[in-house]
């Protein structure tokens, strides 16, 4: 770099111009090209200490002068002159001189900045986004034009970005106060009002500044922050750290990887918003001064925040110094050793005896990181546990905000849950003391705190129990996550687990849950049962089996591993065999079989859906035996009381319904159909499929239901009943109080309406098929349904059948409407991530789109 510049140049220069050219060409080639092509940079670097005004008149010479201020700060930084927090004030401070020469370039007198993210803070980096809010009180078409002529004033300084407005890229780009205050009242997300605590007006009219800021701070600090809104943040974090995991970038990223930047400013941040309408003190827009006032408070150890600071500024220079090396917006260390050397470099790092510069950099970047996360995991619940035991500076105030606001609506009872969950002085009551920070906050993610601590209180009773789970703890962070998480959103899984606590350790494992093929299962249900002779002890031993089997499915469903159809098929398979085991057990002493009809014979069983069978038999003369093995079935099936039930059976489809026999042998059943079956029974047995049992008396059956279905196609009189029963029970079935819209099943556009269009025009059509959605897929092959409306039909029936599923799971058992009351609504939104009122507005509008599609299929054709 000196040979460059030439010795002439060189020999006039201080020794501290010198060792800046040098610290700069080293730390970075763009500034270093800088120094060596333009004179004025040297003339920047010999004034190190005086900070000249902006005064360019054009885009061009403001573009250069910004970057002459930016080789200043670099300078200064990379000398040692500026410590962290002096090198990002001064950051701040330039790209404000230079919005504000940008303003006086576009003639946008009237326009307010707002400086968001770090350049609210006062935190830049040397290659920040600058992100901004435009404000005007001047007509809304004026004011546009001005913002993009100030824009494109300062784009050529540095990147600007102004998606954090209302409506994002595709929203106006220039509001009024009342308009920003009209979205926060109405519209906004709670990650925006997240970013409202960077929120600092920079330049224009003083009075429409104050105006915004006062506005800011109404929207931010006079509403509460409620479990719905954390539940959001949380989770966008929790996506942002697993695209970092995805990229393999986990171990290299400095800002969003665990124990990164990331984590500190989201700490900070998250007890800002908890505890700051309380507190006026925390309401600082910059990250290290909130962590002085959080001390201050008594809201964090003072040791812990201290950590925090020490890695903010460490990890905050490495990333000044890797955005230096070509100014260009990284966070990633490189995988290079020579380059990973240059930063540790710059950074000071110089070798010793025991190890070289970078060796000592990479030791000191996972230090910090490990020290950041294990400070993030347990600092929103570590400081309630000591002030539990009646230690530390928490108060019981404080103690009752941050457990309300992350879910423990009782306070009182969430104490005497983790004094009992840490009671004792065995080894396993020490190691759950530890834990209980970490397990707080994975509860606390959930969609049902309360409900997860609960379960986990229930899981643990008895010393045998917290080894067994504490052990697992212990051996694998993602299995106690995955149990905090299925505690957290559905109650029948702690029911589960208690009768099979062995299962908690396979939990971080989805395939070790994945649920077998038919004739495994076969197999392993009858090893459960076959040996028993007592029918009491059979009962209760195919339903322990079951449920142990139906804990896969559930927890395979609540880490998002399964989607509805593979539910469907897997409670169906899972179904299938016990009732098979079931009729073995009950060994008929006639030929007999059993059919599956409804969801169980299209294979789309949900949680909540009935098992609807028929039973036929061989021969007239076995109808005594048929009929009492099928009565065997039932109470085995059935159990003896509803909380012995295995499965709930519905038998009603057969023939004369609650009226006929259980049993019909297969020539009676073909009598039946053929002189007295209504078009309903018909239809019925589109799904109808043998499941269990003698395999030629099902075929038999399966023959004599084709002949009834398949071979006699709906008349114009079968398709007007149709529509007429149908029409009757959309009037009649949906139980009183109940909105028709909320209706899983029977409201307009959902389970029904799909499932009722899509058989009629099978019917008619003569295409077989037994699921609803794999019919659907057939009946646009042959070209009776478009695409277009097949797309609608589907995305409403998987949608409903999603939240059908979801919704039995979350309120323990009542899953065929969305939620009325706000508590098991928001569970249930919390539980597919997503808030409420878009949960309604996403099925409102599937159910609208799809009961188009069904008035013009179904009801509107001749």
């Amino acid at each position: 770099m000196l040979e460059r510049l030439g010795a002439e140049v060189v020999d006039g220069l201080d020794r501290r111009t010198r060792d800046a050219i040098v610290a700069v060409a080293a730390a970075s080639d763009s500034l270093g090209d800088l120094v060596a092509e333009d004179p004025r940079a040297i003339d920047t670097l010999v004034l190190l200490d005086e900070m000249p005004s902006h005064d360019a008149t054009d885009a061009a010479t403001l573009q250069v002068e910004h970057r002459l201020g930016l080789l200043r700060v670099a300078a200064r930084d990379l000398l040692g002159i500026d410590d962290l927090s002096a090198t990002v004030e001064r950051l701040t401070a330039l790209t404000t001189q230079t919005i504000e020469v940008g303003l006086r370039l576009a003639g946008a007198d009237s326009l307010v900045v707002v400086g968001m993210g770090k350049y609210g803070a006062g935190e830049l980096n040397f290659v920040s986004d600058v992100d901004l809010l435009l404000v005007s009180e001047v007509d809304p078409e004026a004011a546009e034009r001005s913002g993009r002529r100030f824009l494109d004033a300062v784009r050529g300084c540095f990147r600007v970005d102004t998606a954090l407005r209302p409506g994002g890229r595709d929203g106006a780009l220039v509001r009024s106060v009342d308009g920003y205050r009209a979205h926060w009242d109405r519209w906004a997300d709670a990650w925006e009002f997240q970013a409202l605590l960077k929120a600092v007006s920079v330049a224009g009219p003083a009075e429409v500044r104050d105006a915004f800021d006062a506005a800011t701070a109404d929207a931010l600090w006079s509403r509460p922050l409620d479990r719905d809104d954390l539940h959001q943040i949380r989770r966008m974090k929790a996506r942002a750290e697993a695209e970092v995991h995805r990229a393999g970038l986990s171990d290299r990223e400095v800002k969003r990887a665990p124990g990164g930047i990331r984590d500190i400013e989201f700490s900070v941040q998250l007890l800002q918003l908890v505890h700051g309408g309380a507190d006026p003190g925390l309401r600082t827009p910059s990250t290290l001064l909130a962590l002085d006032q959080l001390v201050a408070g008594g809201y964090v150890d003072a040791d812990e925040a201290a950590t925090l600071r020490n890695a903010y500024r460490f990890l905050r220079t490495v990333e000044h110094r890797l955005q230096l090396a070509n100014e260009r917006q990284t966070h990633t260390i490189p995988d290079d050793r020579d380059q990973r050397r240059r930063i540790a470099r710059t950074m000071g790092y110089r070798g010793g005896t025991d190890a070289g510069p970078t060796e000592r950099f990479d030791q000191d970047v996972a230090e910090h990181r490990l020290a950041v996360r294990r400070v993030h995991e347990g600092w929103y619940f570590r400081p309630l546990l000591d002030a539990f035991a009646g230690v530390g500076a928490v108060t019981e105030e404080v103690a009752t905000a941050r457990l309300a606001a992350f879910g423990f609506r009782d306070a009182a009872r969430t104490r005497q849950a983790v004094a009992e969950l840490s009671r004792g002085l065995t080894r396993s009551s020490r190691l759950m003391r530890q834990l209980l920070p970490l397990i707080l906050d994975w509860l606390s993610e959930g969609p049902d705190p309360d409900l997860g601590l609960l379960g986990l209180r229930r899981l643990v009773t008895g010393e045998q129990r917290i080894m067994r789970i504490v052990a697992a703890f212990r051996d694998s962070a993602e299995t106690a996550r995955a149990l905090c998480d299925l505690l957290a959103t559905a109650p029948i899984a702690t029911d589960l687990l208690e009768a099979s606590p062995d299962l908690v350790e396979r939990l971080d494992d989805a395939d070790r849950l994945r649920t077998a093929a038919l004739d495994d299962l076969l197999a392993s249900a009858w090893r459960s049962v076959g040996w028993r002779d007592d029918p009491d002890d059979q009962q209760q031993s195919l339903r322990r089996w079951y449920r142990r089997h139906l804990l896969g499915i559930v927890a395979r469903d609540v880490a998002g591993v399964s989607d509805a159809d593979e539910v469907g098929d897997d409670l169906s398979a899972l179904t299938e065999a016990v009732i098979e085991t079931a009729q073995r057990l009950v060994d008929p002493q006639v030929p007999m079989a059993v059919v599956g009809m409804g969801r169980l014979g299209g294979r789309t069983l949900s949680y909540p859906s009935d098992v609807d069978l028929v039973f036929v038999h061989d021969g007239d003369d076995g109808r005594g035996d048929a009929e009492r093995a099928a009565t065997a079935m039932l109470r085995l099936l059935r159990g003896p009381t509803p909380p012995a039930r295995i499965v709930a059976v519905d038998v009603d489809l057969r023939p004369e319904g609650k009226q006929g026999p259980l049993s019909r042998s297969v020539d009676s059943y073909a009598a039946y159909l053929d002189r007295w079956a209504r078009v309903w029974e018909r239809q019925a047995l589109l799904r109808a499929r043998p499941i269990a049992g003698d395999v030629e008396v099902g075929q038999r059956f399966a023959a004599v239901a084709d002949q009834a279905a398949w071979h006699r196609p709906p008349t114009d009189d079968d398709r007007r009943e149709i529509r007429r029963i149908k029409a009757r029970i959309e009037a009649e079935r949906v139980p009183p109080g109940i909105e028709p819209w909320r209706h899983y099943k029977l409201g307009p556009g959902a389970l029904a309406d799909v499932e009722w269009t899509v058989q009629l025009l099978q019917w008619e059509a003569g295409i077989d098929g037994r699921g609803t959605l794999r019919s659907l897929e057939r009946l646009v092959d042959e070209g009776v349904v478009g695409a277009e409306d097949a797309v609608v039909l589907d995305d409403a029936h998987r949608w409903c059948d999603r939240l059908r599923n979801r919704t039995w799971l979350t309120t323990g058992g009542q899953g065929d409407a969305v939620p009325e009351a706000t508590e098991p609504l928001g569970v249930l939104a919390r539980s597919l991530d997503t808030g409420t009122a878009t949960l309604i507005e996403d099925h409102r509008r599937r159910l609208r789109r799809a009961r188009r599609v069904v008035d013009r299929l179904f009801y509107d054709r001749s």
